[in-house]
């Protein structure tokens, strides 16, 4: 990822948590949960597209939302079966293109 897309994924993610203000101190902090997230996220899923708006954009986000009320634990526990789905998802078109 460019550094342009980090910067405008992180201010798409201010916007998305109506952070107004500037921190960068919390920037920082914030980006690094995005990082965590995607990491995460792709980790669980397999390739991801984050900069458009897609499923796992919407995930990322959330994640974060989670990640910054310190309820980590408790996203994965109420996104289980999207991710899950996603998985399924993946698994599929990846044996329709072999």
């Amino acid at each position: 990822m460019t550094v342009k897309e980090e910067k405008t994924l992180l201010k798409d993610m201010k916007n998305y948590l109506d952070i107004t203000w500037k921190d960068p101190e919390g920037d920082k902090k914030i980006a690094g949960m995005i990082k965590r997230g995607m990491a995460a996220i792709s980790g669980k899923i397999g390739e991801c597209n984050f900069l458009e708006e897609t499923q796992e954009r919407a995930l990322l986000f959330d994640y974060v939302m989670y990640a910054r009320a310190g309820e980590t634990p408790q996203f994965w526990t109420n996104y289980k079966e999207e991710i899950v789905s996603l998985q399924i998802s993946r698994k599929v078109d990846d044996y329709a293109k072999s």
